[in-house]
């Protein structure tokens, strides 16, 4: 279900998809001339169109990912390129989207992880420009956390003694 105030699903939703129509057309808002512009509930519109697959999930891409995933700079093709692919994956009736999608993810999740807990800042910057939306707040969590867990390891005392322990008991004799 799509997030209505959410501006990333917006953008993610705003990728332009070629189609092609296989059926006649009308009345439904693409034709100013037409005399109307309803389409009945229950309509399928999946069987008047076939959907092209979008050239951010081509045969190159698919090979560069395939050979080093980590390097492949996936936001110049789609800066949400999973969720983009999610949705997009049923329309398109491509089964090998899914398996991209899953296969980028994985590789791609131990390099951001990795680089988020122990890149410096000038090779952060660097890896950052090749990272799509969802990997930016994946990266991002991870300094947080680790930060937290600097901060914790760092500071104060690691034991606390609980303010009852400190009380005696009144004797009830």
């Amino acid at each position: 279900m799509a997030k209505y105030y959410d501006i990333d699903d917006i953008i993610t939703e705003e990728e332009i998809v070629s189609v092609i129509f296989q059926k006649e057309a009308s009345g439904v808002g693409i034709d100013p001339s037409s005399e109307t512009d309803y389409i009945e509930a229950g309509s399928k519109l999946r069987q008047a169109v076939s959907v092209n697959v979008p050239p951010c999930f081509n045969q190159n891409t698919r090979l560069e990912i395939q050979a080093d995933s980590a390097c492949v700079d996936l936001r110049s093709r789609c800066p949400f390129f999973y969720e983009f692919g999610c949705k997009v994956a049923p329309l398109v009736g491509d089964r090998t989207i899914g398996f991209l999608l899953l296969s980028a993810f994985k590789n791609r999740y131990k390099e951001v992880l990795t680089k988020a807990h122990t890149a410096a800042f000038t090779a952060a910057s660097k890896f950052w420009s090749i990272l799509t939306k969802e990997e930016i707040n994946m990266y991002e969590a991870a300094q947080s956390s680790m930060a937290s867990f600097k901060k914790w390891r760092m500071g104060g005392p690691r034991l606390q003694k609980a303010s009852v322990l400190g009380r005696k008991r009144k004797s009830t004799e």
